[in-house]
C-alpha cells in the first residue's frame, strides 16, 4: 500500500480508503468489524463516513455507519491507527429533517455544532481527522445534474461563517482538518479564499465522484487540486459497480444495489452501459479483472489523494484493495482514452 499527503497537512493516507456507507443497510455490524479488520491489515490507514449514512438515507437507519465504526474502535482500541474521516449534512433537497430534529439541515454554525456532537458519540471518539461539507449549502449542480439553474431566492450559509465554526471546532480539537465534498470550481476557489483572507481553516481535500464513466472532475476540478494541493477523494470509481461488469447485458444480481434500489440510476444509461462494456472487453483483453482495471486507473491520477472503494462482500473488498498492486500499462491507458473520446463522460 502507498500513502499520498493529504492537502497541506501533516497527515499520510493510503492511496485506497475505505468507504462504509454499506454499513448498517447493506452490512451488518459484524459485516462493518470484519471489513475494517481486513482493510487495515492490508494497509488502509483512512476510512470514510457520514453522518447521513448509510444509504439509501432513511430516518430509520440514519447513524448506524458511525455507530458501527464506533464499536469497532471501542473493540479494537485502534483509533490511533486510522485516519478518521465524516460528513456534516447540508441543505438537501429531498426530506433530511429527521438528522435535524425537525429542521432543515444547513451548513450553519449551530447545525455543524450538533453534527459533529453527534457523530463523534456514535464513533466512540474525541475527534475526527477530516470533517467534511458532504455538499454546498447552496444550490449547484451536483449528483448528475448536467445544467445548472440559478436560484435568486436562495439564502446559503456563507462560507465564512461555516469556516468559522470549522474553525473553533479546530481549536477546540473536536476536528483536525476540513475537507468539501460534491463542489464546483467555483466554491473550492471560493472556500480557499475565504481561508486565505479571514485566517479561516484551508481545506485539504475535495470528495468528488470520478470514474470511467465520469471524468467531469477533470474539467475545472482537477487543475484546482493540482494547483492548489487540495487532493479528489474519489467516489463511486467503480460507478455503482458497473464498471465491473456485474450488470453487462442488463443483468441484476441478487443483492446487488441497482437490483435492490431502482432509484440508483445515474450510471444506468444506455450510453453507460456501452462504455462499460467496452472497458469490461479492453480489461479481459489484457488478462484483468474490469473492477480492477477501473479502480486502477482512478488511482493512478495524479489529482487523485485516495481512491474510495466499498463493498458488501468480502470478496469484493480484497479485489478492491489489491487493485492497488495493478499498474496499467501505457498501451492499456492508451486504449482506455480512445474509449473516453468515443464515450466522454456518459454518466456525470
Amino acid at each position: 500500500m502507498h500513502y499520498r499527503k493529504l492537502g497541506r497537512s501533516e497527515i499520510n493516507v493510503s492511496e485506497i480508503c475505505l468507504g462504509t456507507m454499506t454499513f448498517g443497510e447493506q452490512n451488518s455490524e459484524a459485516d462493518a468489524h470484519q471489513q475494517l479488520d481486513y482493510a487495515l491489515d492490508r494497509g488502509v490507514n483512512f476510512i470514510d463516513a457520514a453522518e447521513m449514512y448509510p444509504v439509501p438515507p432513511s430516518a430509520e437507519t440514519q447513524g448506524r455507519t458511525e455507530q458501527y465504526i464506533g464499536s469497532w474502535l471501542a473493540r479494537t482500541g485502534r483509533r490511533s491507527d486510522v485516519i478518521l474521516a465524516t460528513k456534516v449534512t447540508g441543505h438537501a433537497r429531498t426530506n433530511m429533517d429527521y438528522i435535524r430534529r425537525g429542521e432543515t439541515p444547513r451548513l450553519s454554525p449551530a447545525h455543524i455544532r450538533q453534527a459533529i456532537e453527534a457523530s463523534l458519540d456514535r464513533l466512540q471518539t474525541d475527534y475526527v481527522d477530516l470533517y467534511q461539507l458532504h455538499w454546498p449549502d447552496r444550490y449547484t449542480n451536483t449528483f448528475g445534474q448536467r445544467g445548472f439553474t440559478f436560484d435568486a431566492s436562495e439564502t446559503p450559509v456563507p462560507i465564512e461563517e461555516t469556516l468559522g465554526e470549522l474553525g473553533r471546532l479546530i481549536a477546540e480539537g473536536k476536528i483536525r482538518h476540513v475537507g468539501l465534498s460534491n463542489e464546483t470550481p467555483w466554491g473550492v476557489m471560493r472556500f480557499l479564499r475565504a481561508a486565505e483572507t479571514e485566517d479561516l481553516p484551508r481545506a485539504v481535500s475535495i470528495q468528488n465522484p470520478y470514474s470511467l464513466l465520469n471524468r467531469s472532475y477533470e474539467i475545472g476540478l482537477s487543475e484546482c487540486s493540482i494547483r492548489e494541493d487540495i487532493g479528489l477523494l474519489a467516489y463511486s470509481p467503480l460507478a455503482f459497480g458497473v464498471l465491473s461488469g456485474k450488470y453487462l447485458g442488463g443483468a441484476r444480481p441478487e443483492g446487488a444495489r441497482l437490483t435492490k434500489w431502482s432509484r440508483f440510476a445515474r450510471y444506468s444509461s444506455a450510453r453507460g452501459a456501452e462504455a462499460a462494456a467496452a472497458y469490461a472487453a479492453l480489461a479481459r483483453q489484457h488478462g484483468l479483472d474490469p473492477a480492477q482495471m477501473a479502480l486502477a486507473y482512478v488511482t493512478s491520477r495524479d489529482f487523485v489523494t485516495s481512491n474510495i472503494i466499498g463493498a458488501t462482500t468480502m470478496e469484493q473488498l480484497r479485489s478492491n484493495i489489491d487493485s492497488a498492486d495493478l499498474t496499467l500499462s501505457a498501451e492499456l491507458i492508451e486504449a482506455i482514452e480512445a474509449i473516453h473520446a468515443d464515450n466522454p463522460n456518459p454518466c456525470p
